[in-house]
């Protein structure tokens, strides 16, 4: 696929113990369906041509060869498929049983990989019939004229990733084979399971390969035995996983009692980055002296062709920084903490006998203030040492006036009012500037104005200035340099604009009082504004920020993919055509991609003298930490290809 997206499914199929005939045509059901769809390596449960519960039947020299004339006849299926396809299947090499996954592609076997770990305690029993891996050492395996490679340290470069394989118990172990996979290079790897199921088990087990995949940076297939399975003992669910960096991309439904399915893409480019970008990794890597060296099998090119490339089945969130669902309210409640622990310390640490926090009526200096409360609540200070000063300008609105005064109010900090109208028109006097016309002057000189304000104000009661400013206006330069862009300690300074309103959203329903609540509420549904021009003829505002450098959930989607994962801008065009199908059109999102990258390097230079302030998520512009840039860098590369979207 496009953009170093690759297609992966695991598949669970319909089995009968010890029937290979039955079996195989499953598989080859499952292989189509998988060649059908685009998927470029596709995995199936372990020892899934015979069933993995055949027990002491697995001695029987019957049993082995039906397994062999099945392995003959999907080598034949695969022969004009594209799809990379994993099966597991006892095999023998010297008169040694192994559990093996076999790699099968366009005809051929291209390696063999024998179970490292091979459990041997309460319901299991592998050790009575097969053998571990490592007695093979670098094997070559004589199958059908061939002759493959076999052992535990093989490594699969098909043209588009490298991968590797375990099987089962191997994740299990303290050291999974799979850590030692990625660190000599695979990028994704396949786990062929036969786990049965009690209580618990299946969640224990998501959890492990949510947090292999995290562990080694890559992606994690997971096929696990499904119906048809022995029920003598035990049930086997088909539990069925695509994980990536930590992320559950897809899952299949347990205790199905037919074949399944489980596709998605592994964005492959992505675990680069995160490889390239983690240093510890690359540590490890050097770190780390496998006793044996690892083999690289080069597969013919897995290409597949145009029609088949479907689009992505993963789902792209439109609001990458906003957690979903149940995560919620405790990641909102975490945040909250963040910013209140990294502002209480500077107020503890500076003994500070205030702070001060220009109040706007807007989301940015709400989000702020509620901060400044919980950070004061925490120190055990009394809120009237929160001095918030609201400055009317030109662009003021009765709404956010009236805002900006209630919220002050209900929150029992100390309200100032400080017009700035009187300074800012002397100040244009000074300069010989035309007050009627609003251009930048017009509207950076009323920035400023309030930012002396509130600077000597903190001086006056002997506190420090709290900056309002976050991460997304931080992208854009939206922001006055050495006016709002300024302050002793920014608490927003890594929360971008959509992940403010819902902060402030969760404080008005979840803590907040009656009147708090219905502020709160009014602000967060107020158009974001700097307020800087003044308002219409019915006192409405008519400086609306979205207006004029674009949507900001567009904005926090570029940001996100560009610093999390240094993506090119054709693939963050390619993933927020997905992730906003049906609300922007192409064209919108072309032409705001494009100011994104126009104003996120020509603003550098604010960035590279920010004031301190908390990081609470994987992205922040901190020149301190996370993001260091020439503020003369040239942005002519990522415009080009901007421009021929």
């Amino acid at each position: 696929m496009k953009y170093g997206f690759v297609k992966v499914a695991a598949a669970v199929p319909h089995v009968r113990v010890a029937d290979c005939k039955y079996n195989t045509e499953q598989i080859e059901n499952l292989m189509a369906q998988a060649e059908g769809q685009g998927v470029e390596v596709l995995c199936f449960p372990e020892l899934c041509v015979t069933a993995y519960t055949c027990q002491d039947l697995f001695h029987q020299q019957l049993l082995l060869e039906d397994a062999e004339a099945a392995l003959l006849k999907l080598m034949a299926f695969s022969h004009s498929l594209n799809v990379v396809t994993i099966i597991g299947a006892p095999l023998s090499l010297d008169g040694v049983l192994f559990n093996c996954a076999v790699v099968i592609h366009r005809g051929k076997i291209v390696g063999v990989i024998p179970k490292t770990y091979l459990p041997d305690y309460n319901e299991f029993y592998e050790q009575r019939w097969f053998a571990s891996a490592p007695v093979t050492g670098d094997a070559v395996l004589r199958f059908c004229g061939q002759s493959v490679p076999m052992g535990a340290h093989l490594l699969f470069d098909t043209g588009h990733c490298t991968f590797g394989v375990e099987i089962c118990e191997d994740l299990w172990a303290p050291i999974p084979p799979s850590s030692y996979l990625t660190l000599q290079g695979a990028e994704l790897v396949f786990n062929l399971s036969a786990s049965n199921e009690v209580v618990g088990k299946s969640a224990y087990t998501r959890s492990l390969v949510a947090s292999q995949s995290a562990r080694s940076l890559s992606g994690y297939v997971y096929a696990g035995a499904g119906f048809g399975e022995s029920t003598q003992d035990l049930v086997f669910s088909g539990r069925a996983y695509v994980a990536e960096n930590g992320r559950i991309m897809a899952e299949g439904q347990r205790f199905k009692l037919d074949d399944q399915l489980v596709v998605s893409e592994i964005d492959v480019e992505s675990l680069r980055y995160e490889r390239r970008h983690n240093t510890t990794f690359s540590h490890s890597k050097q770190l780390t002296c496998p006793s044996q060296s690892y083999r690289v099998v080069e597969l013919e090119p897995v290409s597949i062709p145009e029609e088949r490339q479907q689009g992505l089945s993963r789902t792209v969130s439109p609001r990458p920084f906003v957690p979903e669902g149940d995560e919620l309210d405790a990641r909102c409640e975490e945040i909250l903490s963040i910013q209140a622990t990294g502002l209480a310390q500077r107020v503890a640490h500076t003994k500070a006998k205030t702070i001060v926090v220009g109040i706007s009526g807007g989301l940015d200096s709400t989000l702020a203030l509620l901060v400044c409360v919980y950070a004061f609540d925490r120190l055990g200070r009394d809120r009237r040492d929160i001095v918030g000063v609201t400055m009317p300008g030109f662009g003021t609105t009765g709404r956010t006036y009236a805002n900006a005064l209630s919220l002050m109010r209900s929150l029992g900090v100390t309200v100032r009012e400080i017009s700035i109208k009187a300074a800012c028109m002397r100040h244009f006097e000074d300069l010989g500037h035309d007050p009627n016309v609003h251009d930048v002057t017009y509207e950076n000189s009323q920035a400023r104005e309030r930012t002396q304000v509130l600077m000597d104000v903190a001086n006056q009661t002997g506190g420090f200035v709290v900056g309002t400013g976050d991460l997304s206006e931080l992208a854009l330069g939206w922001a006055t340099y050495n006016g709002d862009h300024m302050s002793m300690y920014g608490v927003n300074v890594s929360v971008p604009k959509t992940l403010v309103k819902h902060l402030v959203l969760w404080v008005a329903n979840n803590v907040a009082d009656e009147m708090s609540r219905a502020t709160l509420l009014d602000i967060v549904a107020t158009p974001i504004s700097p307020e800087l021009i003044p308002a219409d003829s019915e006192g409405h505002i008519t400086q609306k920020t979205e207006d004029l450098v674009g949507p900001y959930e567009l904005h926090d989607f570029f940001l996100y993919y560009f610093l999390r994962y240094g993506f090119r801008p054709a693939k963050i065009y390619y993933l927020a055509r997905h992730a906003f199908a049906g609300t922007y059109d192409d064209e919108c999102i072309k032409k705001w991609l494009t100011t994104f990258f126009r104003r996120f390097f020509s603003q550098q230079f604010k960035r590279s003298c920010l004031p301190d302030g908390p990081k609470v998520g994987s992205c922040s512009l901190s020149p301190r930490g996370d993001w260091r840039m020439p503020s003369d860098a040239s942005s002519a590369s990522w415009l080009a290809e901007c421009e021929n979207l």
